[in-house]
């Protein structure tokens, strides 16, 4: 019985629905399983290596999720799978060598961000950065326009550490009387405060510059120094957004008088006046604007440097070696955690390399990237870096996807240099994301909603990103 037949008997439509319902389930079946074997047909034919890519991307998966749910620190994490997966793929006994080969290239990198932590905390408590606060604090006085400007002067000059916990204590503590007494938006100066750090975000010993090295193996002078014009470019741009959001303010609040003397004293960095070295200010001064013009020309490797201004920094401004342990121990916790997982992150890299599960990996991607975008490369990374980081912490991003994107990009002629400077661009968005801890700090300080912080900055994050990529496809620090 044909289905227009069916259709002229109302006392047969049970059986034309268990018919159509079989004939749906074939159709189902059929269509699938040759879309399986296509699938399975084309990964073959692209060269894929079966189980060495399936264990990587497994290996990746696993970790991202582990880290995003909170199910385990980044940090053991990044020990944990990779020894896992390795020994799944039967490379138990070449394992060992991997791992510290892995640990043994980013031995540098975490010893740059050991130092350079310990030196710019010294230069903090040596009260490096009080004559600024004093002299930014009397410079804007009651207009709404100067205070927003130099709370981002302020904030990217506090940012120089790395450290966006002690940007943000800094930068609120000293201006927040300044504009809960004029009247000015709490708001307003978390949102300058966190893009500012978004862009300073990219300095080495920030963090995502030292993951990208060292997800990648790169130097400083390869990722880092190519991209300053575009941190400038950043930079200029959050000092524009200052400036409108001052001048929309001031039209609202108007300017008004205020003892700016009196604020000054409630700057954060008059707290603990006995490791102060006012005498030494000059000094000091001096060796940190050395150390920056030295880094930047590359007098001396990276790590280098830091210690020699480390051990320069500590022995003039506390000669005393309690004082100095003292200082040292001040550090230790974040020290500590920022350079254990850079170590932590050698063993993941150097199992993902060793291994070749990279190469099977990227081989995957590479063949179903058109060719007309293989080109464009870095231009993508650096588009997505934004969302992708937004989503997904730093460690997912950059020691779980950026290694596959350079193996990938290198198959079209680009270097992996260009592929991590352009990882780096999406991170004044990445601040905003309600994975990174320090700015739920920021929101809580100033008083206000981590919602609301979003829904009003997240366009000039974006826009911070657009100009640094702008600045970087004009001046070939990523090619186009």
């Amino acid at each position: 019985m044909s289905y227009l037949d069916l259709e002229k008997y109302p006392s047969s439509m049970n059986n034309m629905y268990k018919i159509n319902l079989i004939y749906v389930n074939n159709f189902i079946l059929v269509t699938f399983s040759q879309l399986n074997f296509l699938i399975i047909f084309n990964l073959q034919t692209k060269g894929v290596k079966t189980m060495l890519a399936i264990l990587g991307f497994l290996m990746i998966i696993t970790f991202m999720i582990l880290i995003m749910t909170k199910r385990l620190p980044a940090m053991v994490a990044l020990i944990v799978i990779p020894v896992i997966f390795a020994l799944l793929g039967g490379f138990g006994k070449e394992m060992g060598p991997m791992a510290l080969e892995g640990i043994k290239s980013v031995a540098p990198t975490g010893i740059m961000i050991l130092f350079a932590i310990l030196f710019f905390g010294i230069m903090i408590d040596a009260g490096v950065f009080d004559p600024i606060i004093s002299t930014i604090l009397k410079i804007v006085k009651g207009d709404p326009v100067k205070i927003a400007i130099g709370t981002a002067v302020l904030a990217l000059l506090i940012s120089l550490d790395g450290d966006g916990t002690t940007t943000y204590i800094i930068t609120i503590s000293a201006m927040l009387p300044l504009y809960k007494r004029i009247g000015m938006k709490p708001l307003i100066l978390a949102g300058i405060a966190v893009s500012a750090s978004g862009v300073m975000n990219l300095l080495p010993w920030g963090g995502p510059t030292a993951r990208a090295m060292t997800a990648l193996n790169l130097e400083m002078s390869d990722v880092f120094t190519p991209v300053i014009p575009s941190m400038a470019g950043g930079i200029l741009f959050v000092l524009f957004m200052a400036y409108c959001l001052g001048r929309k303010e001031r039209k609202r609040i108007g300017i008004l008088q205020v003892n700016y003397d009196t604020m000054a004293m409630t700057a954060a960095t008059s707290e603990d006046v006995y490791l102060k070295r006012p005498k030494l200010i000059l000094i000091n001064y001096l060796i940190t604007i050395l150390l920056l013009v030295a880094l930047i020309k590359e007098a001396l490797p990276t790590t280098v440097l830091f210690m020699l201004g480390f051990a320069l920094a500590i022995t003039l401004n506390y000669p005393k070696i309690s004082d100095q342990k003292e200082r040292i121990a001040n550090y230790a916790d974040s020290a500590l955690s920022v350079v254990s997982m850079v170590f932590a992150a050698g063993i993941f890299t150097g199992i993902l390399s060793g291994t070749k599960m990279v190469d099977a990996m990227a081989n995957t991607m590479i063949s179903y990237i058109p060719d007309v975008l293989g080109s464009e490369f870095a231009l993508i990374t650096a588009i997505i870096s934004a969302p992708l980081t937004f989503f997904m912490s730093n460690d997912a991003f950059y020691y779980g996807i950026l290694p596959l994107i350079a193996k990938a990009a290198s198959v079209y002629g680009i270097d992996p240099e260009f592929i991590g400077r352009a990882s780096l661009l999406g991170q004044p968005v990445h601040l905003l994301s309600p994975l990174v801890p320090s700015t739920y700090l920021l929101v809580g300080l100033v008083g206000e909603d981590f919602g609301e912080l979003q829904r009003t900055f997240l366009k000039w994050a974006c826009g911070s990103t657009l100009v640094m990529i702008v600045v970087a496809i004009g001046l070939s620090i990523i090619p186009f």
